[in-house]
């Protein structure tokens, strides 16, 4: 199956792009955050005064959940993904998202870039991540 594709209770892409398209044996997921499919985001907290509270490790384990939901529309898990490019809005929260991602990867799993960007398509946003993954379509080893 190559071709692009917006997965079914993902949250919906704010433009004209696809949340993952397939290239032969590779799968490319577009820039995800933490939003939910109602458009609220997990990691944030807002008080009744307004204050809002922005938490980086639960921005990173849903960005990264949401990837693991995205792959597993095509039959893959984190286990395939082959690269990783991660945008934080501060190197301050390296640590913080740097610690979650232990959790889900070690030096066995993708390769990976961070850098720091001015600002992400939301203020509430403090991490997007874009994967690669390597998935081998078993019809197209198939018929080979």
């Amino acid at each position: 199956m190559d071709g692009a594709r917006v997965v079914p209770g993902k949250a919906t892409p704010r433009g004209r792009f696809p949340h993952l398209r397939r290239a032969g044996d590779f799968v490319y997921v577009s820039g995800t955050s933490s939003r939910r499919p109602d458009n609220t985001f997990a990691g944030v907290r807002t008080d009744e005064m307004g204050t809002t509270d922005l938490d980086i490790r639960a921005q990173t384990r849903a960005v990264i959940e949401n990837i693991r939901d995205i792959l597993a529309d095509v039959g893959a898990d984190l286990t395939h993904l082959v690269q990783l490019t991660s945008y934080l809005v501060s190197m301050n929260d390296f640590g913080g998202y740097n610690e979650v991602y232990g959790e889900y990867f070690d030096e066995g799993g993708p390769t990976r870039t961070t850098v720091a960007v001015h600002q992400l398509p939301h203020p509430h946003l403090l991490i997007e991540i874009q994967a690669v993954a390597h998935v081998p379509d078993a019809a197209t080893k198939e018929s080979s």
